[in-house]
Order: structure tokens, then C-alpha cells, then sequence
């Protein structure tokens, strides 16, 4: 079964629902804010994806902001990233879907259809 990070408040994440429920995907729904996933369960969820490690970052979002991460990032090791990304699940790109064999960042009509459909 999938599982999907989301934040409710999220509008993206209600989309991303809202497609799952449409074409009827069944997934286990996890909230990234109490229930985010921990280093070793981002590096597993990094090196299924096959993304920049760049990806799996919230640019968006108010941490990210407030951190100063796109100044910071580019100088920081992997071991720093996921150690960051660990620390709070805001940071993380959402939704973030994880299934047997891959996980993707973000919602992608186009990249869901090809991995779900």
C-alpha cells in the first residue's frame, strides 16, 4: 500500500488527495508535521527516487525561509541534509508518496499517472 505524507492544510496535498481518491488508489495517510518520516526512512525514500536530495526540501515553505536554506544548502554534506530534513517534517516536499519501489516529491499528474496508473 502507498503511503502519503501530506499536511491538511495544505492545498497541493488536497489536490493530490483528492486525485488519489478519483482514480482509486488506495493509501495510507500520514501527516507530516506528527508523523514525519525519520533519517533512515528519507535516505531509503532518497535512494528509491533517484531525485537531487534537493527535491525532498519544502523551497516553499516558512522553515525553509526562515533557515536561509537556499543560501545554506548548497554548502551543506548530505549528512547535515538529512539530519535537517529529519528534524522537522515542514521541511520536507509534500506530499511526499512512497511506494514499494519508489517515492516521489510533490504532485505531478504526469509522473503519478505513470507510477500509479
Amino acid at each position: 500500500m502507498l503511503k502519503v505524507y501530506c499536511y491538511s492544510r495544505c492545498t497541493t496535498c488536497k489536490k493530490a488527495l483528492k486525485w488519489l481518491d478519483d482514480h482509486e488508489v488506495a493509501y495510507e495517510l500520514a501527516d507530516i508535521r506528527t508523523d514525519h518520516p525519520d533519517e533512515a526512512a528519507l535516505r531509503r525514500y532518497y535512494a528509491m527516487s533517484g531525485l537531487p536530495l534537493k527535491r525532498f526540501f519544502n523551497t516553499s515553505g516558512i522553515p525553509y525561509r526562515e533557515l536561509g536554506l537556499s543560501k545554506k544548502l548548497p554548502s551543506m554534506s548530505e549528512e547535515e541534509q538529512f539530519s535537517l530534513l529529519a528534524s522537522d517534517g515542514m521541511l520536507v516536499k509534500r506530499p511526499l508518496i512512497v511506494g514499494e519501489h519508489f517515492a516521489l516529491t510533490g504532485f505531478n499528474e504526469d509522473e503519478w499517472k505513470e507510477k500509479l496508473l
